[in-house]
């Protein structure tokens, strides 16, 4: 089968007829409805009746894709399909990478130690373009690797080069490669030869990190996030064997790349509806048009996974307590204490110790202080000052009005601001 062009996915879906319910099974379906006529919905003639979706016509893309992403489940339990959809399309992608304007970090992280990270790592390196494995490969030696047609970057046991600060401080440097290298046209400039000429290197590559815990937030924000687990009882999967597997997944490979090869182009121009927005779009661009490109069901599978996992990561980061889970919760305090102008620090954090889901409670030796309140809040450029309350007395507190932007910035899902009536 050959390469055909695919139908613009935005094109209007046609209408689906409601399918009927299978007694007894609240979950399961018939595929067609059955209405008697006591039901409320119209009578209408055979030729009135709506057509049902069509399921998308397969193409040789598709069907690559698909492929692949069997190859993958054989190997590694994803923790969602939408992961190992997500996974699938970024293997592909990384065969295009002269066509993207941002290269996205793939980050594999989990809880412990044998989550399937190392495997799920072993599985791209046969998958992905040029793979490059930074074991005790020094920057330098990175960068000066990085060309027009991009290697793909493999990190794994990335959390014994980010776990502590002090690992940070001494891979600053990696860091900062891969946070450039994240957009098209970052450069780092070294000094190179005996006249130590000035010279700049490119960053731009596509990348994949594994490691134990979160990687830092700079690079979980320009991530496809994948957090994996350890398998349960009766989950299992094929071991991989070097001799065995590669060949196949080699042969795939290379069929991959022999079909996006004349597609670098038509990547390059197109710019897909995205479900999302700012830098997760950015990220997440490469593979919608990749699944674009291949047409089939991969379109809505691509948009479906990417409105999922970003709003999943969403989630987590509101649950952070480092980052925007302080402004949530304190958004719960004034909603509960109904939107009062202000509150006086000392009754703020009563109030945010006694949620027992809360880290305020158990927050240092005797709670969330309000010294550590005051420096969470200065990072949203919100700080204490005098407030009077309802009794008439004045105390150290912080106003309602101060927190508006930030709830409208980074919480907007909890109690929306729109709700929230502006101060006079």
């Amino acid at each position: 089968m050959q390469p055909t062009t695919p139908e613009p996915y935005s094109a209007p879906a046609k209408s689906v007829w409601p399918t009927a319910a299978v007694p007894g099974k609240p979950d399961h379906h018939t595929p067609e409805a059955s209405l008697t006529a006591d039901d409320s919905a119209p009578d209408l003639d055979a030729a009135e009746q709506p057509a049902e979706e069509a399921v998308p016509e397969p193409t040789y893309g598709s069907e690559l894709l698909d492929e692949l992403r069997a190859h993958i489940a054989q190997f590694v339990i994803l923790p969602s399909q939408q992961a190992l959809e997500a996974v699938t399309l970024w293997v592909a992608a990384t065969h295009l990478q002269p066509a993207w304007q941002h290269a996205p970090r793939l980050a594999v992280v989990g809880p412990a130690k044998r989550c399937g990270k190392s495997r799920l790592l072993d599985v791209l390196t046969e998958t992905v373009h040029e793979p490059m494995l930074t074991i005790n490969t020094t920057p330098a030696a990175v960068f000066r690797s990085i060309t027009d047609e991009p290697p793909t970057l493999l990190v794994d046991e990335a959390d014994t080069i980010f776990g502590t600060p002090k690992m940070a401080e001494k891979n600053e440097e990696m860091r900062g490669l891969l946070n450039a290298g994240h957009q098209r046209n970052r450069y780092v400039t070294r000094v190179v030869g005996n006249d130590h000429t000035p010279h700049k290197f490119a960053t731009f590559a596509m990348a994949a990190l594994a490691g134990i815990g979160d990687l830092p937030d700079t690079i979980m924000d320009r991530s496809v996030v994948i957090r994996m687990r350890r398998r349960a009882e009766g989950e299992s999967v094929k071991p991989f064997r070097s001799r065995r597997d590669t060949p196949a997944l080699h042969d795939l490979r290379d069929r991959i790349a022999a079909w996006t090869r004349p597609l670098l182009d038509e990547a390059a121009d197109l710019e897909p509806v995205m479900p999302v927005e700012d830098r997760a779009a950015d990220t997440w661009e490469p593979l919608v048009i990749v699944a674009d490109l291949a047409a089939g069901p991969w379109p809505r599978l691509a948009r479906a996974a990417c409105a999922q996992m970003v709003a999943a990561e969403v989630a987590a980061e509101e649950d952070h307590p480092s980052g925007a889970r302080i402004l949530a919760d304190i958004r719960r305090v004034f909603v509960a204490q109904r939107e009062v102008d202000s509150l006086s620090t000392d009754e703020l954090l009563h109030h945010l110790r006694l949620d027992p889901e809360s880290p305020w409670a158990e927050w240092g030796r005797s709670g969330l202080s309000p010294r550590e309140l005051g420096r969470m809040l200065r990072e949203f450029d919100i700080r204490p000052g005098n407030v009077r309350l309802a009794d008439g007395t004045q105390r150290k507190g912080y106003t309602r009005n101060k927190f508006l932007d930030a709830w409208r910035r980074y919480c907007p899902t909890v109690h929306p601001v729109g709700a929230i009536p502006t101060a006079s």
